[in-house]
This record gives C-alpha cells, sequence and structure tokens, in this order.
C-alpha cells in the first residue's frame, strides 16, 4: 500500500487507517514481550492521535445535527448507537468534541501526539462549566500538572477543585450539574437499571416529602426482631417495597413463565426486559401481585386481541411491553416503558387498525421520526414475529457499513474521493 500523505484527501487517509489497522489486528503479537510492550505504547500513541481527528469529525456532526438526518435523536444517541460506544466513552469524547475549539494547547498538543488522550479528555470536562476566559487559565494551569507528572485521575481532582473555586467565586458556572440545576424547592428521584435486572435510585426530597418519608417508612423499617440481621438501607428498602406493593396487593409485574414454573417446576422465567428470574423468585412474585394470564401463540407471539379503538387498551400495551424490552428500531435504547404506541402502517392512512399484531413501542422521537421521514424506516419482522424497525440512509445519501466499505487491504471504493473528499 502506497499513500500520499500531502496528496492524499482526508477520505483516503481514513480508509488507508482502516485499512492497515484490519491487516495489523490479523497479525500474531512478538514473541518477545520487550517487543511488544513497546509496541503497545507506539500503537497506543498512535490511537490517542487518531482521537484528534475524530474529535473534529464528531464536532463537525454535532453542530450541523447531521446525525439527525440518519435517523438519530442526538449525537450521544448516534455514537452509542452506530458506533457501539459505552456511556463512559461517548460521554468523554463528546465533550472533548464540544471543548476542542476552546482548548488550543489541549487540541494542539494531542495531535501532535505530545498529549494523551486520556488527559486530553480529563481537562475537557474539567473546564466544560468555565466561562472562556477561566477556560483559558484553568487549562494553562491543568496542562502544568500534566508536564510535572501527575496521573489523569489527579489531573481531573485539581481541575473539579478548580472549576469549583472559580465558579463559586464570581458566579460563573455556565452549566451547573444537574443536581444543582433542580433546586431544593422540589423533590426529585433518577433511576438506572444494572445489568443484573436492578435498579440504582438517586434523589432529593423536601422537607415536606421527607417528613413523608419517615413518617410512612420508618415504622415499617424497624427490625423485625432480634433475629433480624438486616442493616438500616436493606430494612427501608424493604419497607419502601411493601409501601409501593400496596401491601403486597395490585402489584404490577410483569413476569413471563410457563405454567409448569408456577406450578412448581425448576424452569426459570423472565422479565419483560429479558432478564431472567428463579422460578422460585417468580412464584414469590406471583403470590403477591396476582396472576394474569397472558395467551401466547406459537414462536411467543400475543394472539391477535381484535381491538380496533384508535389508542391502545391497557391490555394491549401490557402485551407490547413484554415483546418489546426497548424500542423497536434496533439502534434505538429507550427501554419499551418509556415507548409510545405506534401503528406500524399508520392508522391515520387507514392501513394499520388497533390490533395487537399491527402495533409496536417506539420512543417519542423516533414515533414522530417515522412519520416524517417514512423513506428512512425499514420495517421487517424477526423470526418470532416481532416487527423491526431499521433506520436507512436519507434519500440521495451513500450508505456505509459499520465495518467498512471493502475487504481489508482495499482504500474504500472507488468513488470515494469524489464523494467524500475534504
Amino acid at each position: 500500500m502506497t499513500v500520499d500523505l500531502e496528496a492524499a484527501s482526508t477520505t483516503q487517509l481514513v480508509n488507508a487507517v482502516s485499512a492497515i489497522a484490519a491487516e495489523l489486528a490479523q497479525r500474531q503479537a512478538p514473541e518477545s514481550a520487550a517487543a511488544c510492550l513497546e509496541l503497545t505504547e507506539t500503537l497506543a500513541a498512535a490511537c490517542d492521535i487518531q482521537e484528534s481527528a475524530l474529535a473534529g469529525f464528531i464536532r463537525r456532526v454535532d453542530t450541523t445535527g447531521e446525525q439527525k438526518r440518519w435517523g438519530y435523536p442526538s449525537t450521544r444517541a448516534w455514537l452509542r448507537s452506530r458506533l457501539g460506544m459505552r456511556e463512559n466513552r461517548t460521554t468523554e469524547r463528546l465533550i472533548l468534541a464540544r471543548q476542542r475549539d476552546r482548548l488550543p494547547q489541549v487540541a494542539e498538543r494531542l495531535a501532535a501526539g505530545e498529549l494523551s488522550y486520556g488527559y486530553a479528555a480529563t481537562v475537557a470536562q474539567s473546564v466544560a462549566r468555565l466561562e472562556d476566559t477561566d477556560c483559558a487559565q484553568a487549562e494553562m494551569t491543568l496542562l502544568g500538572f500534566v508536564d510535572q507528572g501527575f496521573s489523569a485521575a489527579k489531573v481531573g481532582v485539581f481541575g473539579r477543585r478548580i472549576c469549583d473555586v472559580i465558579a463559586e467565586r464570581d458566579g460563573t458556572d455556565t452549566a451547573p450539574g444537574e443536581d444543582a440545576k433542580r433546586g431544593y424547592a422540589k423533590s426529585w428521584i433518577t433511576s438506572t437499571g444494572s445489568l443484573d435486572g436492578g435498579r440504582y435510585i438517586k434523589g432529593w426530597l423536601n422537607a415536606e416529602d421527607a417528613a413523608i418519608w419517615d413518617g410512612t417508612l420508618a415504622p415499617l423499617a424497624k427490625p423485625a426482631g432480634p433475629d433480624d440481621h438486616r442493616d438500616a438501607g436493606e430494612r427501608t428498602a424493604a419497607a419502601l417495597s411493601s409501601v409501593l406493593s400496596g401491601g403486597h396487593k395490585a402489584t404490577k409485574v410483569t413476569v413471563i413463565c410457563d405454567l409448569e414454573t408456577l406450578t412448581g417446576g425448576n424452569a426459570p422465567a423472565r422479565l419483560t426486559d429479558g432478564t431472567p428470574i428463579p422460578a422460585a423468585q417468580a412464584r414469590r412474585i406471583a403470590l403477591a401481585a396476582g396472576v394474569s394470564p397472558l395467551l401466547l401463540g406459537r414462536g411467543h407471539t400475543p394472539l391477535y386481541l381484535g381491538y380496533r379503538e384508535r389508542f391502545a387498551s391497557a391490555a394491549q400495551r401490557q402485551v407490547l411491553e413484554t415483546l418489546y424490552p426497548t424500542c423497536a428500531v434496533r439502534e434505538c435504547e429507550i427501554p419499551g416503558t418509556l415507548c409510545e404506541v405506534d401503528h406500524v402502517n399508520g392508522w391515520a392512512l387507514g392501513n394499520s387498525p388497533t390490533d395487537i399484531d399491527q402495533l409496536v413501542l417506539t420512543c417519542g422521537w423516533h414515533n414522530r421520526f417515522k412519520h416524517t421521514s417514512p423513506d428512512q424506516i425499514g420495517i421487517s419482522k424477526d423470526p418470532d414475529g416481532r416487527y423491526v424497525y431499521r433506520l436507512l440512509p436519507p434519500p440521495g445519501a451513500r450508505s456505509r457499513s459499520r465495518t467498512g466499505s471493502g475487504p481489508p487491504g482495499t482504500i474504500g471504493p472507488p468513488d470515494a474521493t469524489a464523494n467524500w473528499a475534504a
């Protein structure tokens, strides 16, 4: 492979890097551990330099809103879904892209290979809350700590302290944290799911709500007796669960299982998001919440229910949440419980009655996107009969595979330079 670096377009350079990376991934690591150590450091430094270019690309997409033309509601959603980034890396790259123009020294040193991506991302995150003047001062200070050999983690600590001092000094905090923006007049609670089906809870209660909390939960959170070895947190969680379930009455929990499981079998059940739960736990939930049968046909597809009203019924909604743990758009991660009911072929067009086999769950953004850009949604069914929506390129745009447009060793399609040259 021969590439004229000065004459090559940006597209040709990116395709060359992609081809080299694909070839390198197929090579076996050298036998020499010392050589591997040196190569690792060299390759990591090269990856950091590439992060500079990547930040520029992301910045351009973010400022122009190009991702929306392709069916992604935000730059963050595009990075997570299309590029498969985890949340932490998505946040790092997005902040660096947005702060890059305000950090000229960081951008220059990152592009020159004199600053690692970890340091650059740390500095960018530290100054995100500052005005431009304070940002410039903070950049010089934090790069000074970098030059002194402090780790990226310690530079991050210094950055948070500098940010807090500057913001408190003269009220220049232009983007306070979510908690601070809410204030203390209103109560709030946020929750995020864990990988095992659990949920992390964070929140704030004002004085009035805190009094209700204490008055309701404190009596229920007392130790049940000398043999109750639960700590206060465990007892409080149990008390809250009891209150939310109405004293073990009318709890709405959807558990998918066989009749044999409820009658003593060992086959595991699952929640609507696919989380498996032991048979014994499924039976405990059934005893506490009651059982509502859901008749399933072949392939675990709910049978036709015959509802033809404009809006889906509560029963249909329950079935849809069982079928669609997330938005029907394959690239979207919004939980089904937060989605809207969508008529597959358009109720207003007279092609899609409100029948269970004509309904899906989509998030609010993609529901609107589907009806304003119908030619950018591909509709199909999976082997179990569930609808799958896939995002299609905008009209006239050239589709690109996530894994590249040609086999390893090629430099993109023949028209790459004509269509994508910088």
